[in-house]
């Protein structure tokens, strides 16, 4: 996959136009040319990998409406958050197989709200077998960049990630340093397990920052990540310079401290509408109208990133190839995939 520096990663497939997490979403993300799709893991109580963004499920599929399941609503604490809700973790595959997905943003993605009730909530080998046949149809790799969700506190139910997710590789023919695959998470831990596990490589993800700047800044902790990660992902502030507490440090760039460990930059996430563009980029008054993704696409790609999430893989895939077109491609150096 090394021509295909910057990539475009459907976050979550392609929820502005299909329910996130959905075979449908993932299938039209490969579809508007996407390079890799990005399925979220979380466990069933039979240790199945599948995907949602959160193991909390209320919001995501209709099963407040099943008086079946009605008596497994609960409040966990996950990560040292009360959560309430029904979670994936109290259900077998077989019961989670009979709930179907609902839009999580109905107000903001009302289109959306036409396809509840028509898909499954669909299993890592799912998502795998999707990709392999859009691999097939497009005649080039289709990757799949999974991330572990909550990973300590599901080693903690005897539900670990890791292990499953190496096995499922393995079962596919992924698990191989020239895969198409990266794996990603926000815990050092999970990655560093996985290190130990399969060949691919691995991409340790960095929250937003918000107020003060935290003890240990990304710069600081570059050189440790380097010992185990391919590479970074995270907020498109980080890219451009923007995120509080300002991103420059001892006259580096977040992507020039990182070029110079040999770490890619992923960037996340980007989406069409207003209300989650920065000001620059918005388009109207209206928050849930369309801004101008595909500039902000290219102000990262300007600003060295090596790819770029999407919520509508077309516009971060069309901003690419403009991108290209115009010549700025030698702006970004960082290190291939496979």
């Amino acid at each position: 996959m090394d021509d295909l520096a910057p990539v475009v990663i459907g976050h979550r497939g392609a929820p502005g136009y299909r329910p996130e997490h959905t075979l449908a979403s993932y299938r039209l993300a490969i579809e508007q040319g996407a390079d890799f799709i990005e399925p979220d893991l979380v466990p069933t109580r039979d240790g199945v990998l599948v995907a949602r963004h959160e193991n909390e499920i209320g919001a995501t599929t209709d099963i407040a409406t099943r008086p079946e399941f009605a008596d497994r609503a609960t409040t966990r604490c996950i990560d040292g958050r009360l959560v309430s809700g029904w979670f994936t973790e109290d259900l077998t595959l077989a019961e989670l197989k009979t709930l179907r997905a609902r839009e999580r943003l109905p107000q903001v993605r009302p289109a959306n709200t036409w396809y509840d009730g028509h898909f499954e909530v669909p299993t890592l080998d799912e998502v795998l077998e999707l990709a392999a046949w859009g691999s097939r149809r497009r005649g080039r790799p289709v990757g799949v960049y999974p991330e572990t969700k909550h990973p300590t506190y599901f080693r903690g139910l005897g539900l670990p990630l890791e292990e499953p997710l190496a096995a499922a590789l393995r079962r596919h023919g992924l698990d191989r340093a020239d895969a198409p695959v990266l794996l990603q998470s926000f815990e050092a831990g999970s990655l560093r397990t996985l290190a130990s596990l399969v060949a691919v490589p691995l991409v340790q993800l960095f929250p937003e920052r918000r107020g003060r700047r935290p003890a240990r800044s990304i710069l600081d902790r570059l050189p440790e990540v380097a010992t185990y990660a391919w590479g970074i992902g995270v907020p498109c502030a980080e890219v451009l310079g923007t995120a509080p507490g300002g991103a420059r440090q001892r006259g580096r760039s977040l992507v020039e401290a990182a070029r110079s460990e040999g770490l890619a930059v992923h960037a996340w996430t980007v989406r069409d509408e207003n209300r989650f563009l920065p000001e620059r980029y918005r388009v109207g008054p209206e928050p849930d109208g369309r801004g101008d993704a595909a500039a902000l696409v290219e102000a990262l790609l300007d600003a060295g990133a090596d790819g770029v999430f999407s919520d509508q893989p077309d516009t971060a895939v069309g901003a690419r190839r403009r991108w290209l077109e115009d010549g700025r491609r030698a702006i970004t150096t960082g290190a291939a995939v496979g």
